[in-house]
C-alpha cells in the first residue's frame, strides 16, 4: 500500500556566500492516511526544514536539496513544478505554523484570509465562500464568529488567532495537516483546547497530521508514532509507547529526562522579608470621546496583597491578560499603581525616579525573550556592565572586565565569550547572558518574567537548575510569572494563581498543586499537567 507521505534519503543544505551547511542530512519517513505522526527534536535539529520541504517553502536559491524524494500519494513533489506545487499547498496539504502574528497579514480581515483559500482553491464566489468562512470559524470554536469576520489579527487573542490558523488550513479538507509547534505561544489551557481540537477535526475529516514539537508531553497525547531528530538526522522512531517505555538511543533518553524536575530548597520561616504589598492596584484609565473623558477603567491588577522573604520563590500563574506582568512591573515601580510597596522594610511607593535609581542595584529583572532583551549592537561585556556603569562609577575598566567575569562563571559561561554579540549564542545561553545581567549588582530581588517560555525543555531544565543554585548561594527572593506550571512547580514555595487582574487562589506550592480549591485553579492544573480542555467556563476560549 501507498503511504500518503513518503519522504525518501531527503537532504537539505543552505549556501550563505562559499560556506554550506548541511541542514537535513539523509531523513527518511512515512505517514499514512489519517494517523498521527510526531516529529520531535531540539531546537535546530531540522524539524521544521524538513516539513517545508515538503511544500518546498524554503528560500530558494540559498536553500537546495543535494538528494532525496517526497512522495505524496505516489508523485515525487520534489520534481513538481511550481504551478502544480500551488494546487497541492492549502489545499491536499496544510500547514500551520508557530506564532499566528506573524503567519497572519495585518492588514486583511479574517473573512478575506480565510475565503482566499476557498476562492483559489474552489472558485467559490464571494457570498458562498463568506458562509462557509462562517461555518468554518464556528467549526474551531470561536465564539460570536459572525461579529469576528470584520476583525483584524490584532483585534483577537493569541488562542483566537492560531484557531484562525486552523480555519484556513482546514478550509479545503486538507489530506495532510502539518503542525509546526502549533501551541508553543499559547497559555496551557488554551494549548489543550486547540490540542483537542486539531484531534476532534481529524476524526472528522480523516486527515493525516504530522505534528512538530519539542514538548514530549503533547507527543505522548497526540502521536501514534513518532521520529526523533537531532542535527539533521532521525536518530530513533517507533511507536510512541514504546519510545517512551524503552527509549534505545542516547539522545531520546536524553530528551524524556529533560523535563524541569525537583522541588526548591527551603527557606528559614525567620528570613527577613524583602518585598510586601496589600491592596496594591493598577487601574488604565479608558478614554472616549472628542474630549478623551474617562467611562471606565480596566482593572489589570485589583487589589493583590503579597510578601516574599529572602531566599523565597514566589510563583505568579494565570492565562495571558490576568495581571501577571503588570503586577510585576507595578512592584518594581516600573508602573504607576495604588497601594504601599514595600521593598527592604522601606515604602517605595511615593519615591521619585532619582530617589529609586540607588535601589534598583538590589532590584533587577530578567525578560522572557533574551533575544529582545539583549542588544544586539553590544558586546556581551557591554551588556552586562551596563549597571556597573550606572551604580559603581568609580570601578575602572579591568575592574568591571573581572567582575564580568566572575558572574559569567556563576552563570556557567567562558568568560572569554565576552566580546563575542548575542547573535553568536543559542536560546539558552542568550538567556544566561541575561540573568548574569540582573546578577552583576549583586541584588536581593529578582523579577523573573517568562523567562524559560522560550527555551528547548533540555534548555529549560538547566536554566532552572542554574535559578535554584544561584537562589540557594545567593539567598536572593523571586518573583516567577510564568504560565508553564511545571516550571513553577520546580522553582516555587509559594503561588498565587491571578484572573482579571485578582488574586483567585493563594499558598504553598504543595497546596496549590496537589489540592485546588478553584475551578479555575483546576482548569489550570489538568490543562498543564494533563493536557485536558476545561469543559467549564472557568478559563478563556
Amino acid at each position: 500500500m501507498t503511504s500518503l507521505i513518503d519522504i525518501q534519503d531527503l537532504r537539505v543544505s543552505f549556501r550563505s556566500g562559499e560556506t554550506v551547511t548541511e541542514a537535513v542530512k539523509g531523513v527518511s519517513l512515512h505517514i499514512e492516511k489519517g494517523e498521527t505522526v510526531a516529529l520531535v527534536g531540539e531546537s535546530g535539529s531540522g524539524k521544521s526544514v524538513t516539513a517545508l520541504s515538503i511544500l518546498k517553502l524554503l528560500p530558494y536559491p540559498q536553500a537546495f536539496h543535494p538528494g532525496g524524494k517526497i512522495l505524496f500519494s505516489g508523485e515525487d513533489l520534489m520534481q513538481a513544478g511550481e504551478a502544480d506545487l500551488q494546487e497541492v499547498r492549502g489545499n491536499r496539504i496544510s500547514m500551520i505554523f508557530q506564532e499566528p502574528m506573524t503567519s497572519l497579514n495585518p492588514l486583511h480581515t479574517i473573512e478575506r484570509q480565510v475565503g482566499e483559500m476557498l476562492i483559489r482553491h474552489k472558485n467559490m464566489k464571494p457570498e458562498a465562500a463568506r458562509t462557509r468562512v462562517l461555518e468554518l470559524l464556528e467549526k474551531v470554536g470561536i465564539q460570536n464568529a459572525a461579529e469576528r469576520l470584520g476583525a483584524y489579527p490584532h483585534q483577537l487573542s493569541g488562542g483566537q488567532r492560531q484557531r484562525v490558523m486552523i480555519a484556513m488550513a482546514l478550509a479545503n479538507e486538507p489530506d495532510l495537516l502539518i503542525a509546526d509547534e502549533p501551541t508553543t505561544a499559547l497559555d496551557v489551557t488554551v494549548q489543550a483546547q486547540i490540542l483537542e481540537l486539531l484531534q476532534k477535526l481529524q476524526r472528522e475529516m480523516g486527515m493525516a497530521l504530522l505534528l512538530i514539537t519539542h514538548d514530549l508531553g503533547i507527543v505522548r497525547k497526540m502521536a501514534g508514532r513518532v521520529y526523533v531528530m537531532t542535527k539533521g538526522e532521525v536518530v530513533e522512531s517507533g511507536k510512541t509507547a514504546e519510545i517512551f517505555s524503552a527509549p534505545a538511543h542516547a539522545y531520546t533518553r536524553h530528551l524524556l529526562a529533560s523535563e524541569p524536575k525537583g522541588r526548591p530548597g527551603p527557606y528559614p520561616e525567620s528570613a527577613p522579608q524583602i518585598m510586601e504589598t496589600e491592596n496594591l492596584k493598577v487601574w488604565f484609565p479608558i478614554k472616549k470621546g472628542f474630549l478623551r473623558k474617562t467611562v471606565g477603567h480596566i482593572k489589570a491588577v485589583d487589589g493583590v496583597s503579597l510578601a516574599l522573604r529572602e531566599g523565597e520563590t514566589l510563583g505568579i500563574v494565570g492565562e495571558s491578560g490576568s495581571g501577571k506582568t503588570t503586577l510585576g512591573l507595578a512592584l518594581m515601580r516600573l508602573l504607576s499603581s495604588e497601594g504601599d510597596i514595600h521593598f527592604d522594610t522601606r515604602n517605595i511607593q511615593g519615591l521619585s525616579a532619582k530617589e529609586m535609581r540607588p535601589l534598583r542595584r538590589n532590584m533587577q529583572v530578567v525578560f522572557q525573550d533574551p533575544y529582545g532583551s539583549l542588544s544586539p549592537r553590544l558586546s556581551i561585556s557591554q551588556v552586562i556592565e551596563e549597571g556597573l556603569l550606572v551604580q559603581q562609577r568609580g570601578l575602572s575598566y579591568d575592574e568591571r572586565r573581572e567582575i564580568v567575569s566572575e558572574v559569567l562563571r556563576e552563570v556557567g559561561l567562558d568568560p572569554q565569550v565576552q566580546d563575542r554579540y548575542p547573535h553568536e549564542f543559542s536560546g539558552g545561553q542568550r538567556q544566561r547572558v541575561a540573568i548574569a545581567r540582573a546578577l552583576v549588582l549583586s541584588p536581593r530581588f529578582l523579577m523573573l518574567d517568562e523567562p524559560t517560555s522560550a527555551l528547548d525543555m533540555s534548555v529549560q531544565a538547566q536554566i532552572v537548575e542554574l535559578l535554584r543554585d544561584l537562589q540557594e548561594r545567593r539567598k536572593l527572593a523571586y518573583l516567577f510569572i510564568s504560565h508553564d506550571l511545571k516550571v513553577v512547580r520546580a522553582l516555587a514555595h509559594n503561588v498565587l494563581v491571578m484572573k482579571d487582574g485578582k488574586v483567585v487562589e493563594a499558598g504553598s506550592a504543595d497546596t496549590i498543586f496537589d489540592a485546588p480549591k478553584t475551578d479555575y485553579t483546576k482548569a489550570l492544573m489538568a490543562a498543564a499537567f494533563d493536557l485536558e480542555a476545561a469543559g467549564n467556563k472557568a478559563v478563556r476560549q
